[in-house]
Order: C-alpha cells, then sequence, then structure tokens
C-alpha cells in the first residue's frame, strides 16, 4: 500500500473509532457501497422506496447529496421552489444530481437532504410531512460509511462488472474502505449480474464469501424500463430500435449506459462523456445539439434532471433504468416492519 493510500486508511480507523452513532425512532434501512461512484445505489434506493409503499409503509429517503449547493438539512422538491407550511424545501439540483432524480422519480416520498444523516432523520419527523408510526422506514442512501447513524440493515451493492477495481483504497485505487469492511455487511448485492457471465459471476460470490459467510448474497440487474421526455413523459424503448443518436452522460460509469442502448436497438453516432456530477452549462448543451445535427439526443435520467433551467432542445431524451431484484430480498430486508 502506498503511503497516501495508508494515509487515509489510518484516517478512516480513527475516525470510525471516535464515531458513537445515534438511533433514529424508527427502522433504518441503509444501501452503500465500498467504491466510488458506479454501483447503482440510487435506483436501488428509489427500488426500495417504491417496494416499501407498494407494502403500505411510509418510507423517507436520507442523503448526503454529493455536489450540491444547499447544506441542508431541507426537503428535496423535484420542481419548483417552495415552501410547505414551516418545512425547509430545497430545488432539485440544489440538492444535488441524486436527491434530484430521487425527488423527480418519488413524488410523495419525503426525501430529506443533510451530511448528517441523524440531524435529517430528526429534521423530518419534527417536520409536517413525516408521522412516527410503525408503518415509518428511513431508507438511507450512500449510507455504508455513515458510521454516525444506526441501521437495522445494512446492504452492500457490489458492481459485476468492476467489483472492486484495483482493490487498491483511494487515491491509488477506487476503495472507499478496505475489502474487509464487507464482514460489516447485513446483505450484499451484486448490481448489474445479468452484464457478466455466470462463470465470472460465481467467481465474484466466492470472494464475496471469504469476507463475509454470514451475509446472504443476492444478484440484480438495472433494466432498461423507458424512454423519457424532458418533461418527464415515459416512452416505450421500441423507438430506440434502429435508430442513429448522439449520446452523452456525466456519470461514473458510461460504459454500462452505451451498452444499454445498443443493446436495446441503438447505434450511437457519437458519445460525449463528462466527469461524474457534473454541472451542466447551457454552452455545453450548445455544443451538443450542433455536434448531433438533427439527431435525437440521449442522456441519463440522472443527467436530465441536472439540465433543468437549461435551454434544451425538443430531440433530447433520457433513458429511464430500473432496479430489479429477487422478491426474497425484499421480504428479508422489511421484516418485521407493518
Amino acid at each position: 500500500m502506498g503511503l497516501l493510500s495508508g494515509l487515509y486508511g489510518l484516517g478512516l480507523k480513527c475516525k470510525r473509532s471516535l464515531v458513537k452513532p445515534c438511533r433514529l425512532p424508527a427502522k433504518v434501512i441503509s444501501a452503500g457501497n465500498l467504491t466510488l461512484g458506479g454501483t447503482g445505489k440510487t435506483p436501488a434506493a428509489i427500488a426500495i422506496a417504491e417496494e416499501a409503499k407498494k407494502r403500505g409503509l411510509k418510507p423517507c429517503i436520507l442523503t448526503r447529496g454529493y455536489k450540491g449547493k444547499v447544506k441542508g438539512p431541507c426537503f428535496v422538491e423535484g420542481k419548483g421552489q417552495r415552501t410547505k407550511g414551516k418545512d425547509i424545501v430545497c430545488f432539485g439540483v440544489d440538492a444535488g444530481d441524486e436527491p434530484a432524480l430521487m425527488a423527480e422519480r418519488l413524488k410523495d416520498v419525503p426525501i430529506v437532504k443533510c451530511a448528517d444523516r441523524y440531524k435529517g432523520g430528526m429534521f423530518a419527523l419534527n417536520s409536517q410531512l413525516l408521522t412516527l408510526n410503525s408503518q415509518l422506514v428511513f431508507i438511507l442512501d450512500d449510507g455504508f460509511q455513515h458510521w454516525a447513524l444506526h441501521r437495522d440493515v445494512d446492504i452492500v451493492l457490489v458492481d459485476a462488472g468492476n467489483p472492486f477495481g484495483n482493490e487498491k483504497l483511494f487515491p491509488e485505487g477506487s476503495l472507499r474502505e478496505p475489502l474487509e469492511s464487507l464482514r460489516r455487511a447485513g446483505i450484499i448485492v451484486i448490481t448489474k449480474a445479468d452484464m457478466v457471465s455466470g462463470e465470472s459471476l460465481s467467481k465474484l460470490v466466492q470472494k464475496i464469501k471469504r469476507y463475509n459467510q454470514e451475509a446472504p448474497v443476492y444478484t440484480a440487474s438495472h433494466k432498461a424500463a423507458a424512454i423519457v421526455n424532458v418533461s418527464g413523459e415515459p416512452m416505450g424503448l421500441e423507438i430506440l430500435k434502429s435508430k442513429n443518436v448522439h449520446a452523452f452522460a456525466g456519470i461514473a460509469n458510461p460504459e454500462y449506459f452505451k451498452d444499454t442502448l445498443i443493446s436495446n436497438g441503438a447505434s450511437i453516432a457519437e458519445f460525449k462523456s463528462f466527469r461524474d456530477h457534473y454541472i451542466y452549462k447551457q454552452r455545453d448543451i450548445d455544443k451538443i445539439k450542433s455536434a448531433a445535427a438533427g439527431l435525437d439526443i440521449i442522456t441519463t435520467e440522472k443527467d436530465l434532471v441536472k439540465l433543468k433551467g437549461l435551454r434544451l432542445p425538443d430531440n433530447i431524451f433520457a433513458l429511464r433504468v430500473d432496479f430489479s431484484i429477487e422478491e426474497g430480498f425484499y421480504n428479508l430486508i422489511f421484516g418485521g416492519v407493518r
């Protein structure tokens, strides 16, 4: 291990030894990972919230809102900035791109942005939107390293195609914690499992089991669900078939996005990649429109929400991707919540 990664790892140990987790007065389900970006935490959090609603529960998402302008605590709204009674509300991408996407997809689920998730949870409980009862469940977005909050279910997501990078700690690698930290996981989910061979999947499960033999391991896929326009209205995937498109994305794993477009019949004439969490400017969109030369433009749903407030061409669309996992996973994480 290099000097910088060694210092980073030492800092992690010191920080964790000093943190005493607080408890919220309701069940907390955390979805996180070991690596920097790209495992599908946001689609997973959305899917968990949607399933909670189907089961008659009242989910509330607690999120850090990386790169957001607003510190919080605040409720995140997808469209428009307004207040709900005395509650503080922040608009879309001011809260960060992931909270903005969750707010667009989960219209009636409270989403609270605050780096201190315990503080965010208590803010929500003291608001006019939440009632403390047996149906309430907090969903902690990107919570595996948020040691300051006790969680009842600790889910770790692992990308099937690139599980742990070069297996080195940041900054020499993409690991946020050593692989041994998998021992803390209560449930492990291998995401995008449909994109790798059965042999690769089997080897990955064996590797995971070397660090944690107790946690159940589930496989999940991130499936293309729809094409959405700038208003968020969904359309069928068939419009991609045999179509030349100009695509762009500012995400951690753009190759997966490209592969998904191609597997659904699209032909990519040109692809522009921006860094993850990139803040788009009007000149970026103008350049993309010019380069597309009349072709339909397609991006990710997370990128589309970041374009609110910019002048957009009518022919810009986004690919909606849904998290899909077996029913047994939900039965396990919602056990004991009525």
